[in-house]
């Protein structure tokens, strides 16, 4: 590991000052994914800023309706909010669904939304990767790539967005604040994440240097009917290899609301737009959820090891939609 400065910060302006000071130095939240990077030789920051003590770890109602999550919040203070229960079910759920225990004691709210698109060719420093070393080429596309993405990748990335909590907030429309030394700024989760394009090491929207200081929830109803599906490989904590966050609004058996992201298909969570326009306004049935996931599904260009996603979502979206609709009409 390359020998690096760390220091503690205790105020918003100190830390981007830091920052602005030192282009090699990273934020330190956690630390669960970066301090492992760090480990295998992928991230070397020349400096750590220790942001954990920063005021902003509280979670507090929008005079709206909605919530703001502060930066620093952990992801099991996150699960474990009352509000966050009550309103927002998916997210709690999403939330408990990511890792250990150990794991979200320590990981924040912001280092979530950081935590690095990545795949084995990314972690392994002997591999070429584009996100690593751009222009070095994605070797997962002629290898291993059973858990890549199926939606928004590109020939030059195929890695997918690890992350269960920033599924449930891209359904719900999480906007994204942050300060820099210009001053504050904000980010809906939509534009947060940058495309694969040609650039796949770029990976947020995010100003140079930014410091990410919360996250707020807008007023969303229709979010407090909700849930998170996660299926992964083994029973103990692992990456998803398909996940839905979805919420439904049912009245007389129309949907009159719907909500609807993915997650482990794309680099980035998937909001399945295309299948809420297909679902708004007309019958809350398993037919009409399986044809707007097939509607979602159609921008599918799977590789030859992961084609098994497409089927994996369509029945995942059919499965918990119908377990909400049945939920509505009791």
């Amino acid at each position: 590991m390359r020998e690096f400065g760390y220091q503690r910060v205790h105020d918003v302006s100190g830390a981007v000052a830091l920052r602005g000071a030192d282009p090699e130095a990273r934020y330190l939240g956690g630390g669960t994914n970066l301090v492992d990077l760090m480990k295998t030789g992928v991230e070397r920051p020349a400096h750590l800023i220790d942001v954990r003590e920063l005021p902003l770890g509280r979670i507090e109602s929008t005079p709206d309706g909605g919530l703001r999550v502060g930066a620093t919040v952990t992801n099991s203070e996150l699960a474990a909010h009352p509000e966050v229960r009550r309103a927002y079910p998916a997210l709690a759920q999403a939330v408990l669904a990511g890792a250990s225990g150990q794991l979200r004691n320590m990981a924040t709210v912001g280092g979530n939304l950081l935590q690095r698109t990545r795949c084995g060719y990314f972690a392994d420093t002997t591999q070429p990767c584009n996100k690593r070393a751009p222009g070095s080429g994605c070797p997962a596309i002629e290898g291993e790539h059973h858990n890549h993405a199926i939606l928004g990748a590109s020939a030059h990335c195929v890695a997918t967005h690890p992350s269960d909590m920033g599924v449930a907030l891209a359904a719900f429309d999480a906007v994204v604040h942050y300060e820099t030394a210009d001053g504050p700024g904000e980010l809906p989760l939509a534009e947060f994440y940058l495309p694969v394009g040609d650039t796949p090491h770029l990976e947020t929207a995010l100003p140079s240097g930014a410091l990410i200081t919360g996250i707020t929830l807008p007023p969303a109803p229709v979010a407090a009917v909700s849930r998170y599906r996660k299926v992964r490989e083994r029973a103990s904590y692992a990456f998803a290899i398909g996940s839905i966050a979805a919420a439904l609004d049912v009245e007389d058996g129309t949907v009159r609301e719907v909500r609807l992201a993915f997650g482990a298909v794309a680099s980035r969570p998937w909001r399945a737009r295309t299948a809420e326009q297909a679902l708004t306004g007309g019958p809350a049935t398993a037919a009409a959820f399986a044809a707007a996931a097939d509607a979602e599904l159609a921008a599918a260009e799977p590789l030859p090891h992961n084609g098994y996603k497409v089927t994996l979502m369509r029945n995942l979206a059919v499965a918990v939609l119908t377990e909400l609709a049945e939920e509505a009409a009791r």
